[in-house]
């Protein structure tokens, strides 16, 4: 049996038990509020803390709060989380929107020291991380790509795409010493040696992605389990 449906086969088992699916609504309600009173204070401009900045919480919070748009872009995307938890149509979204934020949070309040608080970050981040797992079924096509066919080759890619990325960068080196783009007083030679190198491996980057890339229509079947 492949993973894909050893997969399929214990979410369909755990979502059919009625204490976990009651135990997802009450997680997804509680992490939903827990996000919401923190963002309002964002979105609206408030200091989320009044500790001074000799202590470390207080002067990364503070300088959070300096950065203006920023804080109250934190506080919009956690907001939109929260709201996008609340409905179980869009729940999927609002556990995938919530899981990289609360990651961030945990790891930083670990590393600040804010006592107490990191273990219910770390708490939110293992009921976080559930919910992305409840959601799956939703969500698989992440790790189980679902499209008909690899991208179209061509003759000699492997050759032609690092080559002409090379012949890139060794015109960039040019360009970049007629016009005395940031002063460089590099040798032409050692810098289009440099950029043509540079330039080759990444067109074999582009390359080797272009040959495993899945295109095409998402595949329509019916798998028996």
């Amino acid at each position: 049996m492949s993973l894909e449906n050893t997969l399929d086969n214990l979410h369909r088992t755990v979502t059919a038990n009625r204490f976990l699916q009651l135990f997802t609504a009450f997680t997804r309600i509680l992490l939903a509020i827990g996000f919401i009173p923190p963002s309002y204070k964002k979105i609206i401009g408030q200091p989320f803390t009044v500790l001074p900045d000799s202590h470390p919480v207080g002067h990364y919070f503070n300088a959070l709060y300096q950065t203006g748009f920023y804080y109250e872009f934190i506080g919009w995307a956690q907001m939109t989380a929260a709201i996008l938890l609340l409905f179980p149509p869009t729940a999927h979204l609002g556990a995938l929107a919530f899981f990289p934020i609360i990651l961030n949070i945990a790891v930083l309040t670990s590393s600040v020291g804010f006592a107490g608080t990191n273990y219910i970050t770390a708490l939110m981040l293992l009921a976080s991380t559930y919910l992305v797992a409840w959601d799956y079924d939703r969500l698989k096509p992440i790790f189980f790509p679902q499209r008909k066919k690899n991208s179209d080759r061509f003759k000699y890619q492997f050759l032609i795409i690092p080559i002409f990325f090379a012949l890139g960068g060794v015109m960039f080196s040019i360009m970049i010493s007629l016009l005395k783009i940031g002063n460089l007083q590099t040798n032409i030679v050692y810098l289009a040696a440099i950029l043509g190198a540079v330039g080759a491996v990444f067109g074999l980057a582009v390359a080797l992605h272009l040959r495993f890339m899945r295109v095409g229509e998402l595949e329509k079947f019916q798998k028996t389990l």
